[in-house]
Order: structure tokens, then C-alpha cells, then sequence
């Protein structure tokens, strides 16, 4: 008895070595499939040099799987979107003068099933409450139905205007929908007051991505729906990166340095609404399993053609495989031959996008990036802040929005051809964890107009350099580069 006992620290030891030796070979076999090299190897270190807790790490958001159902659900919709607009790619998706652009709308369309549909309007607001206004406004002149999607969602002194719009058109019998990332907002001080306020209402609301233990409904945690859509009664629609949330997020410490939030919001009017309308759709039926066919109204109906802008929607996400919104970017990165500017307040590129831009920057075209001098997410901070020195040293101009604001708008162009605004960032998670949804637009003024928007921003930033950032020290270099390691755990 007394020999077993002195011999169990022993055999603990080699049970031990034993697991770390079956954990290490698993992880080896197991980690890197169908991941791109750069996660595979991120997950990998970690897993070989922590084995416990990489394993647990791994386990709980190493999948980017959403559950099965809503893959199922992804894949009928995007057939019956194929099968309702099969007449309408034809007449579209040909852009003579810009032979390029076909392509990407043919991708767009084969990965995310929306066609690029002409004769829109776009218009441009880069006012934080103007835009809430006008949102307003057209919720006033609804007569049968509105849709609202936001990320984070807040009822509070600047969004009430809106809120009290959404009620007045129920008290008027049209049919609101509500949908709101569950995480994404409970986060939020005023989450609670949010969920009591839509309880004394008659809109019909619905929390997205919910993880709810008791009903089974598990996944990895750090899946969000990163979309905001606004859609009413069919013919007008909004998109871009602005929350519905007061501009400096209901936090007393954001009051307290003065940060607000700096974003861009597009109007969309004409037959592109319908694809807005249809990822709401989507969405909708993913959280409810209701599917509302009557409010999808016809695909690129000649009346209501409004404008000379050719809009492609491109919805992205968890349940696509395919990284839609990512192919799209460096596709028209590769494709561009004088200019691109981009805005990203989280630019943490996988290595296809960050060749993209530097070979276009080799290339001899002039590239510019706006992002905060000072971001609000320490780890995503330094990520970001890790890849200057390759930018810099490619001929990338790095342009920072001054501090305490936010810059965080989402949008870029392309020459003078192309212009692309959304909800994605240029982040690995918006490329695979995030649902997000772009819009690619072309022709008419459209582009022009997003430079004034660029050109404003340019006049109020300040640029980096290679001499400033050389001198930075050695811990934080540091820092950024463990803080981009951890950036490739997707």
C-alpha cells in the first residue's frame, strides 16, 4: 500500500505527459483543417505551448460554424433569389466600359446570389444624427411596412426620434420588425430599458444570435450579426456602419473624454432596396423561421428605377463558406490602376488582403488608408497598428482621424469608377465571424460624391510616417505583434 502510494506522483506525472503528447498529436491533425495556414498556425502555438487551456480555447471558438439550421435556411434562400432574379442578370450585370467591374458582380452574384441591379439613387450622410433624422423621416411616410436591423440597438435620447417614428407608424397599422444582435447590445448600459420600452409597443422585435442554455441554442459566442438595414415599405433603404445608439455608446467614460463615434450612412433608393430587403429577409427567417414572401415586392421593377447607380448588394458571414465580402475586396484591389482610398476603423488584413493592397501599391497605385489615431479596442488597436510598418514601407498613406473620436465608418473606392460602403470592416473578423452586408456601387456621380466624404476626412487627420513610426519603442512593437497573433484566432 505504501510503495502505490509513494508511486502516484509518478504515475500522475506520466498520465500527464501522456495526455500533452495525445493532445499535441490531435491538434496537429486536427487544428489546421480547412483553416488558412496563418489561424491554423495561431491556434496551433497556442494549443502546443498552453495544452489545456488551448484545448479549451479551441473548443469553445475554435469553429466558425453556425448551427446547421441556419446553413439550411442560407441555401434555400439563395436558390429562390437565383430563381427570382435568373432574367435579370442579363440585363445588368454588363458594364461595358468598365470590364472589370462584370467579374466582380459575377462573383458577387455566385457567392452571395444578389444580381447587380441599374437605375438607383444613393445619397451620402456623414452627419451621426442628420442620418437618424432622416431614417425618421422615411419610417413617417411608411404605409405598409418597415424593417430595422441593428448590430446594437439603443433607445436613448438621440435614437427616441426614431423610436417614436417606429411606434407612430404602428399606431397607424403598418407592420415594424425589429432585429438587434443579442450579445451586441445587451452589452450596452440602457439594454434593459431597451427590452422594457419594446414591451409596451406594438412592434414585433426579435434578438439575433441569441445564446440561450436552457433551449439548446450554443455556439461559439463571439458569432455576431454585424448588419444595419433599414428598409420601408420596399422603396428606400439604408445601410453602412452606423448603430442605432447615441454616438458615444451610453458609456460615462466615452462622455467623459468627449469620443463619439464618426460614421457614414448611405439612402439607397431604387431596385437595389429589394436586396436590402431580402438579407433582412433572411435574417428575419433564420431567428423566427417565418418567411415573409409578402413583403419582398418585385425584383428590379422598371417604376422604380430612381437614378443612374448600378447597386450590388453582398451579404457575408458565418453562413456562407466563402468569404464573400473578403474575395470582393481584394478582387477589386487587384483590379484598380491610379487610386484607392479605404476607411477602416479595424484594419487587421488576412495575408490575401494585405497583399492585395501593397502589390497594388507596388504597382504604382496611390493607396490611403483613414483610421483612428486612438481606437477604442486595445487588442484590435495594436493588431492594426502591426501591420504599418509593411504599409509604410509599400507606399501606403496612413492618414489618423484625430483623436477622441472614433472613425468608424466603412467604405472605399476604386479609381474613380467604383465605391464601396457597409457594415464589414477590413478585419479577419468581419471576413469570417461577423454577419455584414456591402454594397458595391458604380455610375453616375456616385463615387465623386464619396470622395468629398474622404477628401473631409483627409483635411482633419494627420498622416503617419515611416520616420514617426520607426521611432516608436520596443515594448510596444511588441505588444502590437502579440496582439496580432491573437487577431488569427478565427
Amino acid at each position: 500500500m505504501t510503495d502505490w502510494v509513494h508511486s502516484l506522483p509518478a504515475v500522475v506525472a506520466i498520465l500527464l505527459v501522456a495526455l500533452e503528447v495525445v493532445i499535441y498529436v490531435a491538434a496537429l491533425g486536427i487544428v489546421p483543417r480547412n483553416r488558412k495556414p496563418s489561424t491554423g498556425m495561431a491556434w496551433l502555438i497556442l494549443v502546443l505551448a498552453v495544452p489545456l487551456f488551448g484545448l479549451i480555447a479551441f473548443l469553445f471558438f475554435g469553429s466558425t460554424r453556425v448551427e446547421r439550421g441556419r446553413h439550411e435556411k442560407q441555401r434555400r434562400v439563395n436558390a429562390e433569389i437565383h430563381a427570382k432574379t435568373a432574367e435579370i442578370a442579363s440585363l445588368t450585370e454588363s458594364t461595358p466600359r468598365l470590364a472589370y467591374v462584370s467579374s466582380v458582380v459575377a462573383l458577387n452574384r455566385n457567392l452571395g446570389a444578389l444580381p447587380g441591379v441599374a437605375g438607383n439613387d444613393a445619397i451620402f450622410f456623414e452627419d451621426y444624427r442628420e442620418s437618424i433624422a432622416a431614417m425618421a423621416a422615411e419610417v413617417d411616410a411608411a404605409e405598409r411596412f418597415v424593417h430595422v436591423q441593428f448590430y446594437i440597438t439603443a433607445w436613448d435620447e438621440v435614437t427616441e426620434p426614431f423610436f417614436d417614428a417606429l411606434v407612430r407608424a404602428t399606431e397607424r397599422g403598418v407592420k415594424v420588425r425589429l432585429l438587434f444582435d443579442h450579445l451586441g447590445s445587451r452589452g450596452i448600459p440602457v439594454y434593459k430599458d431597451l427590452l422594457k420600452r419594446l414591451e409596451e409597443t406594438q412592434i414585433e422585435w426579435h434578438p439575433m444570435m441569441p445564446i440561450m442554455l436552457l433551449k439548446g441554442r450554443w455556439r461559439r459566442p463571439d458569432l455576431r450579426n454585424h448588419r444595419k438595414i433599414l428598409v420601408v415599405d420596399g422603396r428606400v433603404g439604408f445601410a453602412g456602419s452606423q448603430n442605432l445608439i447615441e454616438p458615444g455608446y451610453n458609456k460615462p467614460k466615452n462622455h467623459k473624454l468627449g469620443r463619439e463615434w464618426v460614421e457614414l450612412t448611405t439612402r439607397v433608393a431604387g431596385p437595389a432596396v429589394a436586396e436590402l430587403n431580402a438579407v433582412f429577409l433572411t435574417d428575419w427567417y433564420s431567428e423566427t423561421d417565418e418567411i415573409l414572401e409578402d413583403t419582398l415586392g418585385e425584383w428590379a421593377d422598371p417604376s422604380s428605377a430612381t437614378g443612374d447607380v448600378t447597386v450590388q448588394v453582398v451579404p457575408s458571414g458565418p453562413g456562407f463558406t466563402t468569404e464573400n465580402n473578403l474575395r470582393m475586396f481584394t478582387t477589386l484591389l487587384y483590379s484598380a490602376q491610379h487610386r484607392v482610398s479605404i476607411t477602416s476603423p479595424y484594419f487587421v488584413p488576412d495575408e490575401s488582403l494585405l497583399y492585395a493592397v501593397t502589390t497594388a501599391a507596388h504597382r504604382g497605385v496611390e493607396i490611403e488608408l483613414f483610421v483612428s489615431e486612438a481606437a477604442d479596442q486595445f487588442m484590435v488597436h495594436h493588431a492594426q497598428s502591426s501591420y504599418y510598418e509593411a504599409l509604410l514601407a509599400a507606399g501606403v498613406r496612413i492618414h489618423l482621424y484625430p483623436a477622441p473620436y472614433v472613425l468608424h465608418s466603412k467604405h472605399f473606392t476604386i479609381d474613380d469608377d467604383v465605391a464601396v460602403i457597409g457594415s464589414s470592416n477590413m478585419d479577419l473578423r468581419s471576413f469570417a465571424l461577423n454577419y455584414e452586408v456591402s454594397l458595391m456601387m458604380l455610375g453616375g456621380d456616385v463615387v465623386a460624391r464619396m470622395r468629398a466624404v474622404e477628401d473631409h476626412y483627409r483635411a482633419l487627420c494627420r498622416e503617419l510616417t515611416r520616420e514617426e513610426w520607426a521611432e516608436r519603442s520596443f515594448g510596444a512593437t511588441y505588444v502590437d505583434t502579440v496582439m496580432r497573433l491573437t487577431s488569427a484566432l478565427q
